[in-house]
């Protein structure tokens, strides 16, 4: 039987301790001992990108923000959904991440961040996207596990009435905020809809091929014509 390894640490902006694992094919990344994301089980993460990105497969030139690199996959998806002349937006809270990226888990995601593409940003992602207006076509949020299952005590403002809201003012006409969570939320859902998105929860599965779907992805627009119409595939 093949060992677990510890490939690489780093501390979180709260104290506490994200540790890498590698073993055989697959890696982890697990914070104070909790599993945040785990190789095998990116099936939803690509999702996101499919149903956030739905209707920018045929657009010249889309901005796209994503919300937490992790493991790549979201951002290779989104990239593979857009043209030459898209600009995708990164903004990951820790570095540690990105070298994890660059180090050990490139191949899992095709080195999608040496894309032309790609502009990564070490940063904040709740200040950063404050700061933004009537910028993005799309934004992609994978913090920590949903509004529900919070690791990180400083991803909680992302999911308030402030953060959401902000998330509104960034987008451009017609632009959607799409939101992966461990699990739905009813409160959360009827917060998007009082910031004045309309809203709809699609189910994912973790697995590819997998029946059960026990992933989550709101994807929220003012103009509910955005809104793809049922599953991305």
């Amino acid at each position: 039987m093949k060992p677990t390894v510890k490939l690489a640490t780093a501390q979180t902006p709260d104290g506490g301790e994200m540790v890498l694992y590698h073993h055989d094919q697959d890696f982890s990344i697990r914070i104070n001992g909790f599993e945040l994301m785990q190789s095998r089980r990116h099936e939803s993460e690509l999702e996101l990108a499919r149903l956030g990105c739905a209707r920018l497969v045929d657009q010249g030139e889309p901005s796209i923000l994503i919300g937490g690199l992790g493991m790549g996959y979201t951002l290779r998806q989104a990239l593979d959904m857009v043209g030459p002349r898209a600009r995708v937006v990164v903004g990951e809270l820790l570095g540690d991440v990105i070298e994890w990226n660059r180090l050990y888990l490139g191949e899992l995601n095709d080195r999608a961040i040496e894309d032309p593409r790609v502009d990564l940003r070490i940063t904040d992602i709740v200040p950063f996207i404050a700061s933004s207006r009537n910028e993005f076509d799309a934004i992609l949020l994978d913090i920590d596990n949903g509004p529900g299952a919070i690791t990180d005590t400083g991803n909680r403002s992302m999911y308030d009435r402030e953060g959401i809201e902000s998330c509104r003012d960034a987008l451009r006409e017609r632009g959607c905020l799409a939101v992966w969570s461990t699990e739905p939320s009813k409160k959360f859902e009827k917060l998007m809809k009082r910031c004045g998105f309309h809203v709809r929860l699609y189910r994912a599965s973790a697995h590819k091929g997998s029946r059960s779907q026990s992933r989550c992805v709101w994807v929220a627009s003012e103009d509910f014509r955005a809104l793809p119409s049922q599953r991305s595939r």
